[in-house]
């Protein structure tokens, strides 16, 4: 069953998102993420841009989009639909809804803004997910 981590109270959701990934990149972890169009394109040229001295290898990959054999190991992907990422464990959501396809990971990790329409529909997802029986841990974000 899928682990489901909220990660409350983030200043700054793309800054965090970067920093998590990059943690994840180090422990060599294959991680989905999934969210906005908007949101996915910020996070893809902030993970370009926010470490000059270490490099988070990623790649963006948009609906109906296939890959080529060379970036299918890239470790972190950006995904529209977070489906069909066969060896990703994690998912990072940093969208308003719940996404599908989110049981066949191991891991869910829910990245809360300190916004209240953010915190609304947050509130939303944990009650999908609790209402399913799916264990969820609360983390206050120390940023």
């Amino acid at each position: 069953m899928t682990e489901i981590t909220f990660h409350f109270n983030v200043r700054d959701r793309t800054a965090y998102a970067c920093r998590l990934l990059r943690k994840a990149s180090r422990r060599q972890a294959r991680i989905a993420v999934t969210g906005d169009d908007e949101m996915l394109s910020n996070l893809d040229k902030e993970l370009w841009a926010f470490d000059a001295a270490e490099f988070v290898p990623h790649v963006r990959v948009r609906a109906g989009q296939g890959l080529a054999a060379r970036i299918r190991s890239t470790p972190i992907w950006l995904v529209d639909a977070p489906t069909g990422t066969d060896g990703h464990d994690v998912l990072v959501n940093l969208g308003t809804a719940t996404p599908v396809g989110f049981e066949s990971y191991a891991r869910l990790i829910e990245i809360v803004s300190t916004s209240d329409d953010d915190r609304s529909a947050a509130r939303l997802r944990w009650r999908h997910y609790a209402h399913r029986g799916y264990p969820i841990a609360r983390h206050e974000a120390s940023e």
